[in-house]
């Protein structure tokens, strides 16, 4: 048995329920959920995808913006090269078939490893509150892509940007309401620490440069795409049903 399967048996063993929750308790969940009342929120009458906008590149992230997918490979070798970094780099499976040998930069899809400088992954969705990005893990969209490498350069489908942390959970409750995944990351702009004199450190505990490309951006709404290839990574079916949820910040 996994560590993680046995934590949890315990905690259920400890409540008085044995074996794995049955289809009535996570019925009862998602109906606590559903019924559930947001708390106050901030007013929000701005446009969403020129909201995230301002808000990652008040974070310190850069970002650019390309029509489509097609124009990615591009992006990324004109952002590699204009900050002295090799034109290589390891990313999620779901980009590998584009055009990466045209514009010149090499692409492996597999897992980051220490040696990696360059890491390029999608995202589940962004919130145009915080500017922040919402990372599932999967076998397809490995976190240690968007952690490991030095610089983390983040494709965003402007379809895919909800206005606030609460919108996030609400399309990951729709999208995947029986396959949570075993973490979810939260990415606001480079790893940041102030704990030495209160001087800002950048790269201290992750990337030192969050980049953004920004896929058809001014022709999308605003509201989250739920149609398929939206850079969410495996289909919600995939994965095995989760009990938690781990938040890495």
């Amino acid at each position: 048995m996994a560590a993680r399967e046995n934590i949890l048996n315990r905690i259920r063993a400890a409540q008085g329920r044995a074996g794995a929750p049955t289809p009535r308790e996570r019925a009862a969940v998602v109906d606590y959920i559903s019924a559930h009342p947001q708390s106050p929120r901030p007013k929000s009458d701005w446009e969403p995808v020129a909201r995230f906008r301002d808000r990652a590149l008040g974070l310190a992230s850069t970002l650019a913006e390309v029509p489509s997918l097609a124009g990615v490979p591009q992006a990324v070798a004109a952002y590699l090269a204009s900050n002295s970094l090799p034109l290589a780099a390891v990313c999620w499976p779901e980009f590998t078939t584009l055009d990466w040998r045209g514009a010149g930069v090499a692409v492996e899809a597999r897992a980051a490893r220490e040696s990696d400088l360059v890491g390029i992954t999608g995202c589940f969705c962004a919130i145009a509150e915080t500017g922040t990005l919402m990372l599932l893990s999967g076998p397809d969209t490995p976190p240690g892509a968007s952690l490991l490498p030095e610089t983390h350069i983040a494709i965003v489908n402007s379809n895919r940007i909800v206005r606030g942390m609460e919108d996030a959970w609400e399309l990951l409750r729709a999208e995947r309401p029986l396959a949570l995944p075993r973490a979810v990351s939260f990415i606001s702009g480079p790893s940041r620490t102030a704990d030495i004199e209160q001087t800002v450190t950048l790269g201290a505990h992750g990337p030192y440069r969050v980049h953004i490309i920004l896929l058809g951006a001014g022709a999308g709404s605003g509201e989250p795409s739920r149609s398929a290839g939206n850079m969410t990574g495996a289909s919600p079916s995939t994965p095995p049903p989760a009990e938690g949820v781990l938040l890495s910040v």
